[in-house]
């Protein structure tokens, strides 16, 4: 039987992400690692933050309810990977 344990990270919120960027300078660039298995940061891929959305939820219309969006109050980054030269992929 495989060994599972329960990941929970502390997941950030806004006014934690703005009092880790108030001495940053406007022109900043953000790298965010990724870990490479839960909780684990030592073995991290690198990356760059691109953009950032408002989550929208949709639902499509049904018989009996149009069809809708809510934006959330929450907010997706995007982040590609850090500028360089890479391999070309087929």
């Amino acid at each position: 039987m495989t060994e599972i344990f329960e990941h929970a990270p502390q997941t950030w919120n806004a006014a934690q992400l703005r009092e880790a960027l108030k001495d940053l300078p406007d022109d900043s660039p953000i790298h965010i690692g990724v870990a490479e298995d839960p909780g684990d940061f030592d073995g991290y891929r690198g990356g760059v933050l691109v953009d950032a959305h408002r989550v929208e939820n949709w639902w499509p219309a049904t018989a009996t309810e149009p069809e809708r969006t809510e934006t959330e109050k929450a907010l997706t980054l995007f982040v590609d990977w850090e500028p360089g030269a890479y391999d070309l992929l087929d």
